[in-house]
């Protein structure tokens, strides 16, 4: 019996690891394509960027010249700079747009409507449909404006009120409304199944309890989809920034095959904007995420006190141990 009580308990350990080895296996495939076509071109790319490219007959010559492109680009050339900046209004403006107009459509799709999955299937087409070259197109026939919005009325009202650049950029929102809201087609998808997944019954003791449908919203729809959210806004930020419409996208294609820029200088661009991007995110990712809800403060509050009284009980019982083995020690003696 102590033999087999053995085997048995050095099994788990065995089997354990070989779990391990065979997850490793499966996803090995994907670390050396990940290696080979992620972090290789990474690397790649920033020392094309400390460097100056021309490609000759010969082959690729660089030739080292520092940071040289990065200063290059912020003090000489206009173009990316001004290209940033409205880059980068334009992309906080629009992100909660589009965020706040899937999440109110995917509210609308989620409640007992006729013909709900006409609907559904109507507000994500755009995303099979709209590809590069169709949003080009439209965007080319003015089709992703809306007609009968003034946006040069917009622009002067807004420019008496905010600064010329920040009116410009939500003028700019209001001029491509109808391309923004058809990049909101995956974002209601998320938002829907988030919303299949509330558990009914909270809704139900809510409404016991005497509260309406704008509380429900804000003390259980809203905290329970934040991880959503937070999901959403960030695949809004990087589907933007890697959008064809995006001018810094256009501009740093256009300067990777031009005679004056070339691969370094585009590689210096393509770094500046990445860092920009990530810094977005974590921007969105602090308001959405950073503030904690108030019963989870308390619950980890709560919690916070029962393993200091935990650690007190401890201390205590150790403490009379001590205490015992001196009195025993004491009165043995």
């Amino acid at each position: 019996m102590r033999q087999q009580d053995k085997k048995i308990s050095v099994k788990p350990g065995k089997l354990r690891k070989r779990e391990n080895m065979m997850g490793y296996i499966f996803i090995l495939p994907w670390l050396i394509g990940f290696l080979l076509l992620v972090v290789y071109p990474i690397c790649e790319s920033f020392i094309y960027s400390l460097n100056t490219i021309k490609l000759l007959p010969q082959g690729m010559v660089k030739k080292f010249i520092g940071f040289g492109n990065y200063t290059q680009m912020f003090l000489k050339d206009p173009n990316f700079v001004m290209g940033l900046e409205s880059y980068l209004l334009k992309t906080i403006i629009s992100v909660p747009v589009i965020v706040a107009f899937a999440l109110i459509i995917a509210m609308l799709l989620n409640g007992k409507i006729k013909c709900r999955g006409i609907f559904r299937m109507i507000f994500f087409l755009p995303v099979i449909i709209a590809s590069g070259p169709v949003m080009n197109q439209l965007a080319d026939q003015e089709a992703a404006t809306v007609p009968m919005l003034n946006t040069t009325t917009i622009n002067q009202v807004l420019s008496e009120y905010l600064p010329k650049v920040l009116a410009s950029s939500v003028t700019d929102v209001f001029g491509n409304m109808i391309t923004l809201l058809w990049y909101s087609g995956i974002q209601i998808l998320l938002f829907l199944a988030a919303l299949q997944k509330i558990d009914s019954t909270l809704y139900e003791a809510a409404k016991i309890d005497g509260g309406s449908g704008w509380e429900c919203f804000w003390k259980i729809t809203l905290p329970t989809i934040k991880p959503i959210i937070l999901l959403n806004a960030v695949y809004t930020i990087i589907f933007m920034s890697n959008n064809e419409q995006n001018a810094l996208i256009v501009l740093i294609y256009d300067t990777m095959l031009s005679a004056t820029g070339g691969y370094g200088y585009a590689s210096a661009m393509a770094w500046c904007y990445s860092i920009i991007i990530t810094a977005i995110v974590g921007l969105f990712a602090l308001i959405i995420a950073g503030r904690k809800d108030v019963y989870e403060r308390r619950v980890k509050k709560y919690m916070r006190e029962v393993k200091k009284q935990e650690r007190l009980q401890r201390r205590i019982r150790r403490r009379g141990k001590r205490n015992e083995k001196r009195y025993r020690r004491k009165y043995a003696s």
